[in-house]
């Protein structure tokens, strides 16, 4: 296994266009990569395409690594390759929703509240097709559409505008903090001495009450209460 300099070299290496430090970190990190895919077999995603997700999600790892983050290049990689396979089984398995139904949905949406404002209460199925001039299977897709799960790179509608609904959600920047705000969470957490990790583990991981976690340790919850929001108070002050 390569030692940290080393695989901080190649990475600044590849992130200036050198493909043989690319390959080499690849290569070297292949055990990695497929320790990773195989919580994620049996999911309907074929092995090789599982692998090939998790190199794209390693040589995105690569582009966005920088020193200063202050972890283990490793450690960055793993969050970033999970979830470009999490990111491939969302969007490839959602129901698309087309424009013209969701914009009939909205349509439909703005005509029932004047509707219901003029009449004091919702117009039928028969009501709504004979308005907009289409079959009444169309006014319960549209009206259905927006229960439906849509893929995040789908297009919406607003005010003329063509978002995405990635667009309204948060941007890639936002979503690499909070990646790199978790890595340093758990290298906190590991840091923490033996009764102050398990409390933490116990509670926010294994969804222990306090009670039950004062039962564990033999003391009473009250001391879990003062001893949980103490440890809770120093990680947050280390991640600021």
């Amino acid at each position: 296994m390569l030692d940290n300099a080393i695989i901080l070299s190649l990475v600044e290496r590849a992130q200036h266009g050198d493909q043989e430090a690319k390959t080499v970190l690849i290569e070297e990190n292949s055990p990695l990569i497929k320790s990773i895919i195989k919580r994620f077999i049996d999911k309907g995603i074929e092995y090789d395409d599982l692998y090939q997700l998790g190199c794209m999600g390693f040589l995105k790892a690569i582009k966005n690594f920088k020193a200063e983050f202050g972890v283990k290049f490793s450690t960055y990689a793993v969050p970033m390759v999970i979830g470009e396979i999490k990111r491939f089984m969302r969007d490839d398995g959602s129901i698309k929703v087309s424009r013209a139904l969701k914009s009939l949905n909205l349509q439909i949406n703005k005509y029932i509240e004047l509707f219901v404002a003029d009449n004091h209460k919702k117009p039928s199925i028969e009501e709504l097709a004979k308005h907009f001039n289409v079959d009444e299977q169309d006014v319960v897709m549209a009206m259905d559409s927006s229960k439906m799960p849509i893929s995040l790179y789908s297009p919406i509608e607003e005010e003329g505008d063509a978002l995405t609904v990635m667009d309204k959600i948060e941007s890639e920047e936002n979503v690499d903090d909070r990646v790199i705000d978790n890595i340093a969470l758990k290298d906190l957490i590991k840091k923490l001495d033996q009764r102050d990790k398990k409390i933490i583990l116990l509670r926010y991981y294994f969804d222990k009450t306090q009670s039950e976690i004062a039962k564990k340790l033999n003391i009473s919850q009250v001391q879990v209460s003062r001893l949980e929001n103490k440890i809770l108070e120093n990680l947050k002050s280390k991640l600021n």
